[in-house]
C-alpha cells in the first residue's frame, strides 16, 4: 500500500494530466454530439422548410392552373347563356310581331334589327334580309303599329332601311277623321316625334286625328299608321303640326318588309310634276 502511495506522489503530475485529458475528451465527446445535433435538427428543418416551400409552390401552380380552366368553363357556360337568352329573346319578339290578329302579314317578310346608327338628322337601320329573301329598295318596312321606313340599300343577306325619324324621310299622309292631306317629315330633335307640312288651316283637323299613308305615296301601301297629332298650331296658310309616331324606335327589334309597290307609270308622271317623297340622296346598290 505503501508503495501505491508512493507511486502516486511520484507521478502525480502524470496521472492528473490523464485526468484532465480523461475530461477534456468526454467533454469534446458530448459538445461534439450535440452539435452534430444542433447540425442534423438544422439540417432536418431546412428541408423541411424548403419541401413546404416546393408544395406551396406547387400547390399554388395547380391552383392557377385550376383557376384557368374554371374560368374557360365559366366563359363557354355565359356564352351558352348569353345566346340562349338572346334567341329567347328574338322568338319573343318574332311571335309579338305576329302576334296582332287584325294584322294580315301574309307575304310580308320578317327581319332583326340588327345594327342602328342614330344621330340628330341621319339615323339609319341594318336589317337581316337582303336579295336572297327578295328584299329590293323602295320596299316598304314596318310593324303591326306602324310604318318604320324604306329600303334603300341591300346586299345578299343584309338591307339598310331609312326610317321616318331620317331627315331626307317624307311620306305622303292623310287624316283617318278629316282626310286632310299632307306630308311628314322628320325635321331633327325628338326620336318619337315629327312634323305635317302643307295642310292648309281651312281643313278641320284636330288634337288626336290618326295620320295614315296614302295612295300618294310611291312606295308605301295606304293605311299604314304614321302617329297621332299632339298639337296644331294655325300659321298664315297651313297648319304647323306635330304627330307623335306609331312606332318606338328606341325598343326596335323587329320588322316586316312589304312587298315592293310597282306602278311604273304613276313613278314617272310624278317625279315629272310633283315633289316626291323620296330622298334624291341616296343610291340604292343593286
Amino acid at each position: 500500500m505503501q508503495k501505491f502511495f508512493s507511486f502516486l506522489l511520484k507521478h502525480n503530475a502524470y496521472l492528473l494530466l490523464l485526468l484532465y485529458c480523461g475530461i477534456a475528451l468526454l467533454l469534446i465527446r458530448f459538445e461534439q454530439d450535440d452539435m452534430l445535433s444542433k447540425i442534423r435538427s438544422g439540417g432536418t428543418e431546412l428541408q423541411a422548410s424548403i419541401n413546404e416551400k416546393i408544395s406551396s409552390y406547387g400547390y399554388l401552380l395547380n391552383l392557377r392552373g385550376e383557376n384557368e380552366r374554371l374560368l374557360k368553363i365559366n366563359a363557354e357556360m355565359l356564352s351558352r347563356t348569353l345566346r340562349s337568352e338572346t334567341a329567347l329573346r328574338n322568338e319573343k319578339a318574332r311571335r309579338a310581331l305576329l302576334a296582332d290578329s287584325t294584322f294580315d302579314t301574309s307575304g310580308y317578310i320578317i327581319a332583326r334589327v340588327i345594327d342602328r346608327k342614330f344621330s340628330s338628322r341621319e339615323n339609319m337601320l341594318l336589317i337581316d334580309a337582303g336579295k336572297d329573301r327578295g328584299i329590293r329598295p323602295d320596299m316598304t318596312v314596318l310593324t303591326p303599329h306602324g310604318l318604320v321606313g324604306r329600303v334603300v340599300f341591300v346586299s345578299r343577306h343584309y338591307a339598310g332601311v331609312m326610317p321616318v325619324i331620317h331627315s331626307d324621310f317624307k311620306v305622303s299622309v292623310m287624316s283617318d277623321r278629316s282626310s286632310a292631306l299632307g306630308i311628314l317629315s322628320w325635321n331633327g330633335g325628338a326620336e318619337h316625334l315629327a312634323q305635317i307640312e302643307h295642310i292648309p288651316i281651312s281643313s278641320p283637323l284636330k288634337k288626336g286625328e290618326l295620320m295614315l299613308t296614302t295612295d300618294f305615296s310611291t312606295f308605301a301601301p295606304s293605311g299604314i299608321p304614321v302617329g297621332r297629332i299632339v298639337r296644331i298650331k294655325p300659321d298664315k296658310l297651313f297648319y304647323d303640326i306635330t304627330v307623335r309616331l306609331a312606332v318606338d324606335f328606341s325598343t326596335l327589334t323587329h320588322v316586316l318588309v312589304a312587298p315592293a309597290k310597282k306602278d311604273p307609270e304613276k313613278i314617272e308622271m310624278l317625279e315629272s310634276v310633283l315633289p316626291q317623297d323620296k330622298p334624291a340622296i341616296i343610291n340604292p346598290v343593286n
